[in-house]
Protein backbone atom coordinates (compact mmCIF):
# COMPACT_ATOMS: atom_id res chain seq x y z
CA UNK A 1 0.00 0.00 0.00
CA UNK A 2 1.43 3.37 -0.97
CA UNK A 3 1.17 5.97 1.78
CA UNK A 4 2.87 9.36 1.87
CA UNK A 5 5.77 8.84 4.32
CA UNK A 6 5.58 12.41 5.64
CA UNK A 7 1.86 12.02 6.31
CA UNK A 8 2.59 8.70 8.03
CA UNK A 9 5.22 10.28 10.29
CA UNK A 10 2.86 13.12 11.25
CA UNK A 11 0.22 10.52 12.15
CA UNK A 12 2.70 8.72 14.42
CA UNK A 13 3.69 11.84 16.37
CA UNK A 14 3.51 11.25 20.12
CA UNK A 15 3.72 7.45 20.00
CA UNK A 16 5.84 6.06 22.84
CA UNK A 17 7.91 3.13 21.58
CA UNK A 18 7.82 0.22 21.84
CA UNK A 19 4.13 0.42 20.94
CA UNK A 20 1.43 -2.10 20.13
CA UNK A 21 -0.62 -1.92 16.96
CA UNK A 22 -3.58 -0.64 19.00
CA UNK A 23 -1.52 2.15 20.62
CA UNK A 24 -0.30 3.18 17.17
CA UNK A 25 -3.83 3.22 15.75
CA UNK A 26 -5.15 5.21 18.73
CA UNK A 27 -2.42 7.83 18.39
CA UNK A 28 -2.96 8.10 14.63
CA UNK A 29 -6.67 8.75 15.24
CA UNK A 30 -5.78 11.39 17.87
CA UNK A 31 -3.50 13.00 15.28
CA UNK A 32 -6.36 13.11 12.74
CA UNK A 33 -4.68 10.67 10.34
CA UNK A 34 -6.14 10.34 6.87
CA UNK A 35 -8.27 7.33 5.96
CA UNK A 36 -5.41 6.05 3.79
CA UNK A 37 -2.98 6.11 6.74
CA UNK A 38 -5.52 4.53 9.09
CA UNK A 39 -6.16 1.71 6.60
CA UNK A 40 -2.43 1.08 6.22
CA UNK A 41 -1.93 0.98 10.00
CA UNK A 42 -4.99 -1.23 10.47
CA UNK A 43 -3.40 -3.76 8.10
CA UNK A 44 -0.28 -4.07 10.30
CA UNK A 45 0.39 -7.40 11.98
CA UNK A 46 -0.39 -7.56 15.70
CA UNK A 47 2.98 -7.04 17.36
CA UNK A 48 5.10 -4.46 19.16
CA UNK A 49 6.86 -1.86 17.00
CA UNK A 50 10.03 -0.27 18.29
CA UNK A 51 10.25 2.75 15.97
CA UNK A 52 8.49 4.69 13.21
CA UNK A 53 10.96 3.10 10.77
CA UNK A 54 9.72 -0.37 11.77
CA UNK A 55 6.15 0.71 11.04
CA UNK A 56 7.10 2.19 7.66
CA UNK A 57 8.96 -0.97 6.73
CA UNK A 58 5.91 -3.12 7.55
CA UNK A 59 3.52 -0.78 5.70
CA UNK A 60 5.83 -0.92 2.68
CA UNK A 61 5.41 -4.70 2.51
CA UNK A 62 1.66 -4.52 1.84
Amino acid sequence: MKVNPIEMQKSLGGVNYPASKQQILDQAKNNKASEEVKKALDALPEKEYDSPAAINKEVGKS
